[in-house]
């Protein structure tokens, strides 16, 4: 598996991603947000938690606009992996590449704690690793992780089986204690808990570590 980490401006836990990636045996490159191009033969973008631009204007918004979006938007395109966590998670509905938006957390607080996530589906390339109906504990940390969207989108996420992971105590007013979704093809996924902050045991736990392993089971092996 080769993966490529996005860089912004004001990005905390690009270092992060890319430890947890090489853990599960990936290949990864670090692209600054300025370049206009991927590195060759990446399987999956990673888009990863912080502050990007400070999160001036509206989160994820200004990272939405940077120059290495275009190719973002082609490798999504040409059915590319994508994993946009936190505020990565805000710069995929930012761009369009997932339905909804963060808003503002319900309390008006920014919370940081480790929070139980229901696995919805294990039908995915993120999920398999998990049975659906698993309970695992995943850190958050963020002030915008209210999940939005409208009726109509939301009946068709779970329709469609693209909720992957739901809060089992809502931290910050998720509509449906949404805290990750699928893409149409199933192969972008947002959520805003951070695995990779659960895939190192002297972190404190390795719930998030199924995850990585699954992605590099399953792009490994195609």
């Amino acid at each position: 598996m080769k993966a490529a980490v996005i860089v912004f401006p004001g990005s905390n836990c690009d270092r992060d991603l890319a430890v947890a990636f090489r853990a599960a045996g990936a290949d990864v490159d670090m692209v600054w947000h300025k370049d206009t191009a991927l590195p060759d033969n990446v399987d999956i973008v990673g888009v990863p938690g912080g502050f990007s631009f400070g999160d001036y204007l509206r989160c994820g918004a200004i990272a939405a606009n940077a120059p290495i979006v275009g190719a973002l938007r082609a490798h999504a395109d040409r059915g590319g992996y994508v994993l946009g966590i936190c505020n990565g998670f805000q710069v995929l509905t930012e761009t369009g590449l997932l339905p909804g938006a963060l808003l503002r957390n319900a309390g008006l607080k920014y919370v940081c704690k480790t929070v139980g996530l229901r696995v919805e589906t294990s039908q995915s390339a993120f999920s398999e690793g998990y049975n659906a109906g698993d309970v695992v504990d995943i850190p958050i940390a963020h002030h915008d992780g209210n999940y939005f969207a409208d009726t109509a989108t939301l009946d068709r996420l779970e329709g469609e089986d693209r909720v992957v992971f739901r809060y089992t105590d809502n931290p910050n007013g998720s509509q449906r204690d949404i805290a990750g979704i699928l893409s149409d093809n199933r192969r972008i996924l947002g959520m805003m808990p951070h695995p990779e902050r659960a895939a190192d045991a002297g972190h404190g736990g390795t719930d998030g570590t199924a995850l990585f392993r699954a992605l590099a089971g399953q792009l490994t092996s195609a």
